[in-house]
């Protein structure tokens, strides 16, 4: 079965086949690829999947009015927790992020309907041959990152909301080789 590129080990397989590029308007889990994405910023996505089981335990379950009210004891014994990014700014960018996110869905209704609101409500579809064509930020991603900071969210680079769309179904960019692509899944 082909596949993108990228999904090269089992844990990457699992991820690409049920999860990659399928559009996700749920907020919890919207907040944890925010999460995620930003924690993943000069590491592999790879790294990030293979903790991805302890975020969850270490972040309640991406319940973001839990994290949005971290202190900083939480914050100290999230960044003594091996099994994630014992990175203290993004730690703290999760925190502040969580309460930016409150404030989006305050004045959305849901931080689906803003997020989702940049493309339209409806995935932007691209058809790549290779992994070379596709992009890592575009004028849609640099618009929601600015917006985004705007609001103080952290860990918001257009490259990490490019990944963050492509994770979340706002962008499919499965190759066209790929069964994905072929599946009609929509």
């Amino acid at each position: 079965m082909k596949r993108c590129a990228w999904a090269r080990n089992p844990l990457a397989v699992r991820y690409h086949d049920r999860e990659w590029g399928v559009p996700a308007r749920n907020d919890r889990k919207l907040f944890e690829f925010l999460i995620l994405e930003g924690a993943q910023a000069g590491l592999s996505w790879d790294t990030i999947l293979a903790k991805r089981t302890n975020y969850r335990r270490a972040f309640d379950g991406f319940d973001l009015r839990k994290v949005a009210r971290y202190g900083a004891a939480k914050q100290r014994r999230l960044k003594a927790d091996a099994g994630i990014v014992r990175d203290r700014a993004k730690i703290a960018s999760a925190v502040a992020n969580a309460k930016a996110f409150l404030a989006v869905q305050a004045e959305f209704g849901s931080f689906s309907a803003y997020a989702w609101g940049f493309v339209g409500g409806k995935p932007v579809v691209n058809r790549h041959r290779s992994m070379k064509t596709v992009p890592a930020r575009t004028a849609v991603s640099d618009a929601l990152s600015k917006d985004l900071k705007k609001r103080g969210f952290n860990f918001v680079g257009s490259t990490i909301l490019y990944a963050f769309m492509q994770a979340v179904g706002m962008v499919d960019d499965h190759l066209e080789a790929c069964f994905r692509c072929k599946a009609g899944r929509r």
